[in-house]
């Protein structure tokens, strides 16, 4: 069957209903749980393993403490490690290195596309401004649409890579009319600033580093282009085994985001030492956050959907991806 956007729409609408009201867990009540999960039924693991980036609620949420001080007192220990962008840090997931981890929009796509066994688990509000396409301050090229057969840094599977797919197609480009070079964000940003390539599209703090430490200018960001969406995922074994991990995760994230909605300077002064900059860029950075994590309603999938297809088109990933098929279990029956 041939699952593109235009014959797509039957079956993501007939799936979108039966998901509408189960589609996530939510942090009062889960698409996983049907009421409270003794450890006799799930178990207890002894460690949470999350992967966290330099971005997002998640590095929040290690600076404070709080969902390893409660974890403690069930004798499981929270493991973290970070990662330099979504697509490791989703293929940590699926190998069984990490349980459960945060990114942004595109790289679970490319992760379903190569076979990965998740499910989404929530996600925060939609954070446009925090990702940028950016030129030096001193370039010629003043629109998108001057950069027709110029190099452009991106890192593949990234949120920046749908992007920049976006603003390419808004700018009456195709994707093919620019010269793109997959650099991970370090690399991406040595070849920006020594000109090897015209342009970078990037995620924040890398975007709110450029803008403090670099002379840059914003061609364009994701405001009226992209979503920005940052999902929370854990491997489909984990969430299924222990939905009382993940729901007390879920809470401790609900938290975390109330505390950092109301103390933004606060927020800035948790992470930027974890994360390793500056205060200045963590108070860029955080201003530009979406708090408040929510379940991941039919809206939410349905532009999950849109951008799996727009990479299929562009053969960016190898197969059609449904995203529905990374529901949890509870929310695909009903």
């Amino acid at each position: 069957m041939n699952y593109r956007t235009s014959n797509a729409a039957g079956w993501l609408k007939q799936g979108l209903r039966k998901a509408a009201g189960l589609v996530a867990l939510t942090v009062a009540a889960s698409a996983l749980l049907t009421g409270p999960v003794s450890a006799q039924t799930a178990g207890t693991p002894k460690e949470l393993r999350i992967g966290y980036q330099k971005y997002g609620t998640l590095v929040i949420l290690k600076a404070r403490g709080t969902l390893d001080k409660r974890l403690a007192e069930k004798g499981i220990e929270v493991k973290w490690t970070e990662f330099p962008f979504g697509p490791p840090l989703l293929e940590a997931i699926n190998v069984g290195s990490i349980d459960v981890g945060t990114t942004g929009e595109a790289p679970p796509i490319f992760a379903q596309a190569a076979g990965a066994d998740l499910v989404y688990i929530g996600n925060e509000p939609p954070a446009s401004g925090g990702e940028a396409l950016l030129v030096l301050k001193d370039s010629p090229v003043k629109t998108v649409a001057d950069l027709k057969g110029k190099r452009i840094a991106v890192a593949k599977g990234s949120n920046a890579n749908y992007l920049l797919v976006k603003l390419i197609e808004n700018a009456g480009l195709k994707f093919t009319d620019v010269e793109v070079s997959y650099l991970a964000p370090a690399d991406g940003r040595a070849a920006f600033e020594s000109g090897r390539v015209d342009a970078w599209a990037i995620w924040d703090p890398f975007y709110a580093a450029a803008e403090k430490q670099l002379n840059v200018r914003v061609l364009a960001d994701g405001k009226g282009a992209v979503s920005n969406y940052q999902f929370y995922l854990s491997s489909r074994p984990y969430a299924e085994k222990y939905p009382e991990i993940v729901k007390i995760l879920l809470e401790e994230i609900d938290r975390v985001d109330q505390w950092g909605l109301q103390n933004n300077k606060e927020v800035a002064k948790a992470i930027a030492p974890l994360i390793g900059v500056d205060l200045p860029i963590a108070e860029l950075a955080a201003g530009r956050l979406g708090y408040g994590i929510r379940p991941v309603t039919p809206k939410v999938l349905e532009s999950q959907q849109n951008i799996a297809d727009k990479f299929f088109e562009l053969k960016l990933v190898p197969r059609q991806v449904r995203v529905l098929d990374a529901l949890p279990k509870e929310a695909k029956k009903n």
